[in-house]
Formats: C-alpha cells, structure tokens, sequence
C-alpha cells in the first residue's frame, strides 16, 4: 500500500502546478477548483492501479476531472441560481479588481468554446504545456492540437470581439487579448 502511495505523490508533483492552473481554468464557474482538485486526486488514487503507463498519468487525471466537471454540469441542469460564491470565485490575491473582471470574462468566453478547443488553450496557454505533451494528454496528433489551438484561438477572438460590443470596455481587457492570445 505504501508503495502505491509513494508512486502516486511522485507522479502528481511532477504535474502539481500545471494541473492546479488546469482545474482553476475548467472548474470556473462550475465548481470550486481546490475541490475538483480533490476530487479528482481521491479517485486517481483509488483507481491508480488501473493505470497502465505512467507516462499518461496527467491525461488520466485530466480525463477523471473533465468527467466529473460534466456530471457536475448534468446535475446543474436541475438547479438554478445565482450564487455570491460564483461571483467571488477568483481569489484576489494582490489582483485589481480590473484585472478580476478581465479574468472572468475571459474564463467565460473560454467556456463558449468546443471542449477539445477550451482544453487546448488552457493546456497550452494558462498549464504551460507543450503541443507535443498537449498531444500525449488530448490522445491525438500534433498538428490536430495546433489546429485546435489556432481555431480555438480565432473563435475566442470572435466571441471576445462580439462581448466587447455589448458591453463598456474594461481597460485591461485588450492587455490580456494581445499578451495570450495574439
């Protein structure tokens, strides 16, 4: 058992940071990340004997978080609400609440975005992975996550463009487009 314990935490701290970034990313609005993070740890390990190569551990942890992101999604169909949690769910650690309002409305138009796509740049852009490992961890080619990227990158452009329109300008906004996303 202990073995078991000690190849599971080795493995994690290779990915700690880079998954942390990824679950704060997906979790936005759904749910808490520090739970999803704990969520998905917990049934890693419990089922940490499936896992074939170690290699795939962080596409293992990242395919238990999107599964349970969407069960969650699926209950929340029968809910509804606004919550003053939702509202604060980034921590203003040192963050103007410019830069706040910049970071929400992009997490909500990376949340418009097709899966595949959302996942890429936030793999990418937010955890720091490389195409190639993004690849390993998305089950699928190099240039099918370069295109991904480039696509997902176009589309938020739009769907940023488009909200921009409605809505007064936020002053940091433009920064965070150029300096991620162009």
């Amino acid at each position: 058992m202990e073995g078991k314990q000690d190849k599971f935490i080795e493995l994690y701290e290779q990915h700690n940071e880079a998954f942390g970034r990824f679950c704060r990313a997906r979790a936005y609005g759904i749910m808490d990340a520090s739970d999803l993070m704990s969520e998905t740890l917990l049934k890693a390990y419990e089922s940490f004997e499936k896992l074939k190569n170690p290699n795939a551990f962080l596409g293992y942890l990242i395919g238990i978080s999107k599964n349970i992101l969407n069960s969650k999604l699926r209950r929340r169909k029968f809910k509804g609400g606004y919550t003053e949690k939702l509202a604060n769910q980034i921590p203003s650690e040192g963050v103007s609440a410019e830069m706040r309002m910049d970071i929400q409305f992009l997490y909500q138009c990376l949340n418009e975005l097709p899966e595949q796509q959302k996942d890429a740049i936030i793999l990418f852009e937010i955890s720091g992975y490389s195409v190639k490992e993004i690849a390993i961890i998305q089950n699928a080619g190099e240039s099918a996550v370069k295109q991904r990227l480039k696509r997902g990158r176009e589309k938020l452009g739009e769907i940023m463009k488009n909200d921009e329109l409605r809505s007064e300008p936020i002053s940091g906004k433009s920064q965070i487009l150029v300096s991620i996303f162009l």
